[in-house]
Order: C-alpha cells, then sequence, then structure tokens
C-alpha cells in the first residue's frame, strides 16, 4: 500500500504528542502529506452552545482551539515540519469522528495516541482510541506515550502520596 496521507490527532497529553511524532516520521519516510487535527466541542457542549448561543464565545473558543493546536505542534516538533507537506486541521467537532472522517481515503492511515494503560485509565479515557479503531476504514496505528511520560506520572503520582503537610510537622522552638 502507498501511504498518500497520514492524519494525527493532536492534543497536549503525553500519547498524542508521541503520536505527532511518530505520524511525522511516517510521513517523512513515505513522502507523503501529514494532516494534523484538533478537534474541540465548546464548554457544556454543542446543547449548551445552541441553548445560549454567542458569536463572540464561539471565536474565543475556537481561537483557543488554534492556541492549543500550536502549542502542542511546537511541544512536538519544534514547530511546523519543514521537510514534509503540513496540513493544520482545527474542528469543532468529536475528536473521533473528526479524525474517522478525515482519514478516508485510498492511501490514508491514521495515527492515534492511546494514553497511559492503567485499568482505570483505560475504561475512563480511551474512548477516542476505541471510537477510531472501531469506525476508521483506512489502516490505524495506535502509538502509545513515550516511557518518560510513564515515568514522570509515576514520580509525580509518588510526591503526591509522600508529601509532607503542614499539619504533620512538628513545630519545634528552640530558644
Amino acid at each position: 500500500m502507498q501511504v498518500k496521507r497520514v492524519v494525527v490527532g493532536v492534543t497536549s497529553s503525553a500519547g498524542s504528542l508521541q503520536a505527532l511524532r511518530f505520524a511525522a516520521d511516517l510521513a517523512r519516510y513515505h513522502e507523503a502529506m501529514l494532516i494534523a487535527v484538533h478537534a474541540w466541542m465548546p464548554p457544556g457542549g454543542e446543547m449548551a452552545d445552541r441553548r445560549y448561543p454567542s458569536p463572540e464565545l464561539r471565536a474565543v473558543w475556537e481561537r483557543a482551539a488554534w492556541d492549543r493546536f500550536w502549542a502542542a505542534v511546537e511541544l512536538a516538533l519544534g514547530g511546523t515540519p519543514a521537510e514534509v507537506g503540513f496540513m493544520p486541521e482545527v474542528l469543532r467537532s468529536e475528536p473521533g469522528q473528526a479524525l474517522v472522517l478525515l482519514a478516508r481515503e485510498p492511501g490514508d492511515v491514521l495515527v492515534i495516541g492511546t494514553g497511559r494503560h492503567g485499568p482505570l485509565r483505560r475504561m475512563m479515557r480511551c474512548h477516542v482510541a476505541r471510537y477510531c479503531l472501531a469506525h476508521a476504514v483506512c489502516p490505524v496505528v495506535a502509538v502509545p506515550p513515550s516511557q518518560l511520560a510513564d515515568a514522570v506520572h509515576g514520580l509525580r503520582g509518588f510526591l503526591d502520596r509522600h508529601r509532607l503537610h503542614p499539619e504533620d510537622a512538628e513545630l519545634r522552638i528552640e530558644a
């Protein structure tokens, strides 16, 4: 199969950043177009936006979505990749649906981040990955976060569990 386009979901999560790096390398290797997609929903969802529509708020939300997108691209790749064709997409949509709709042409490959792999995390957060794996009509590559992201999470969790609170410390005043 000849890869023509590599579609990747972009957020600021560790799994997404790793997926964006992988997708850029895959697009570079196949000399394919890299389509980076950030999907967003209004706070409170579509129903809240329909109930109280505000063009000013919609513009602010869309600008914030673009800002999050470019921050993630900068964090993952150091900016727009110069050596591959790059198409940024920021869409008002559910993430899984947006990715599956964009990655439907012959020669497309969809790259998604999978997040951390704890049992509770799997049940609660992998709905986008599951949706894409279940509904995509093209090959899907599921990229786990780097081991460094897991190490940072593990250290942060350790520190949170063993943090000394002021009420736990003895106050000693020496004269």
